[in-house]
């Protein structure tokens, strides 16, 4: 018997949910149980496994893989790790999906019809099987501020769960076996996974051709906003940002226009938490940095039909515009060349430094209609003794709230905050409230800061709304720091020099 009831009314129950969400159909219910008993180490009637009919309450499919995988802590047959937990609860939704070339069958047929209807059908499979943590993902805190370059979006990442001190111990005792050799390899694909490597036997990718060779599609498992997506080359490789680069993502948006795709940068401090294997990311979302306005339109002289401008972002970004993705690449990749060699001294731009390259670009392709936009985030990687991570990094006064590289979804204008913040933000609001709390010691001159602009803070509503309000503006300024042209004089007149070259390439 399981804490939470009856264990046969658990597997009835995510038969049910499985049937109600259209992984299998009605004639699979006595197969799926037998399945789920095996697995389980239980033994009944597979027969009774008709539909729930009972006064059980209806839960969801995440809780009732908890509960049955407590029920497994419980009798003897799992240990009480987490990672053995997410094994047993992604192998139990494996049971109820199709193989890799089944799923990729009906997505492609779908998308003869409609991609928009290919990836709602697939986004709903990757949730419903749970590969898409959705339990998780709400856990998160998500809210939008205002700012001087429009609403920026926060999120303070409660999605992926800590570690206990008997998970890091088991963690620390499994010798890696270099199989899958990254987290993105393909081999990742129905991987059971292992201690201290995440469970995938309920992974499915979709099988698609850019640029003439193998890459595939999946789901973030804990997305940071709707759809959000990866695609990833089928050789495991290191990132670069090249042409080819440019040419795949406005091939992705051909092929699926209602997705934005972009690539972190290829360079340690200003790439992403992945760099050794080419990868990029997407979704159905309009991150803030895609509503940005232009700040200033200037002409490339060797490609009069491509629309360039300047944005008004913190940081430096060039956008490009047309009907024809080819010129839009063309036009990229001569500004990518000329920017890797490019120096600016005054503005404490090196192209690179006893041989070891500085400047690169995070590049992110959406559709608007008819007409494909690039847009060319310019990023700098150098360090100094003042800045030792990075000169184009995150300072020091702001690491309070973020100190991580600034790939590409931050570089879009969504804070991906770590989950210690939601303790801390919540004494620093009752600190604002006049309460005795000990705040963080990083946290008190900016917690001082905000009581002496507002010594009188009314409701804990009050309170929230400035806390927030003040995340948000050091997220601007975490962007403005990775800017390697600042909104100043010095760096609009740098700006400038740069594109009086640039227009002549």
């Amino acid at each position: 018997m399981s804490q939470y009831g009856d264990v046969r009314n658990l597997i009835i129950q995510l038969v049910d949910e499985a049937v109600s969400h259209q992984l299998i159909d009605q004639e699979d219910r006595v197969y799926a149980a037998n399945r789920l008993l095996d697995r389980l180490q239980l033994d009944f009637d597979p027969m009774a496994i008709q539909s729930s009919g009972t006064d059980s309450p209806v839960r969801s499919i995440p809780q009732l893989l908890q509960e049955l995988a407590d029920d497994a802590v419980n009798r003897g047959i799992l240990d009480d790790l987490a990672d053995l937990r997410d094994i047993l609860q992604a192998d139990l939704m494996n049971i109820f999906l199709d193989k890799p070339s089944v799923i990729n069958h009906h997505f492609h047929r779908l998308f003869v019809h409609s991609p928009e209807q290919a990836t709602d059908w697939f986004y709903q499979i990757s949730q419903s099987s749970n590969y898409i943590q959705t339990a998780q993902i709400a856990k998160n805190i998500v809210y939008r501020a205002p700012t001087q370059y429009g609403s920026l979006d926060i999120t303070i990442n409660l999605s992926k769960p800590e570690k206990n001190p008997r998970d890091i111990a088991a963690a620390r005792q499994v010798r890696s076996s270099g199989y899958p050799a990254c987290q993105l390899c393909v081999e990742n694909e129905g991987y059971a996974g292992r201690i201290g490597y995440a469970a995938r036997a309920n992974h499915r990718m979709i099988r698609l051709t850019l640029t003439g060779e193998p890459w595939y599609f999946q789901y973030s498992p804990y997305s940071y906003y709707p759809e959000h997506c990866i695609i990833l080359a089928e050789q495991h490789r290191d990132m670069v940002v090249n042409r080819l680069t440019f040419d795949r993502l406005l091939e992705f948006i051909t092929l699926f226009p209602h997705y934005f795709a972009g690539s972190n940068a290829d360079l340690p401090i200003v790439g992403g938490s992945i760099l050794t294997h080419d990868h990029y990311q997407g979704g159905r979302y309009e991150l803030p940095m895609s509503r940005a306005r232009e700040s200033q339109v200037f002409n490339l002289d060797h490609y009069p039909d491509v629309h360039a401008v300047v944005l008004h972002w913190p940081m430096s970004v060039i956008r490009l515009r047309g009907k024809r993705p080819d010129q839009l690449a063309d036009a990229a990749d001569r500004i990518l060349d000329f920017w890797r060699g490019y120096s600016d001294e005054a503005c404490q731009i090196l192209a690179q430094t006893d041989g070891v390259p500085h400047n690169t670009i995070t590049p992110i392709a959406r559709r608007r209609g008819q007409d494909y936009e690039l847009d060319l985030v310019l990023r700098n990687n150098r360090q100094s003794d003042e800045h030792p991570l990075g000169i184009f990094h995150p300072h020091e006064d702001v690491h309070h709230i973020k100190k991580e590289n600034i790939g590409l979804i931050e570089v879009m204008g969504l804070a991906v905050l770590p989950a210690r913040l939601l303790t801390e933000l919540d004494r620093v609001e009752r600190f604002l409230l006049g309460e005795t709390v000990t705040v963080a010691e990083y946290h008190q001159v900016w917690a001082d800061s905000l009581r002496a602009d507002h010594p009188t803070v009314g409701s804990v509503a009050e309170a929230r709304q400035l806390v927030r309000q003040g995340v948000a503006r050091i997220f601007e300024r975490v962007l403005a720091d990775a800017g390697v042209y600042k909104k100043d004089e010095a760096g609009i007149a740098g700006m400038n020099r740069l594109i009086d070259q640039i227009r002549k390439r």
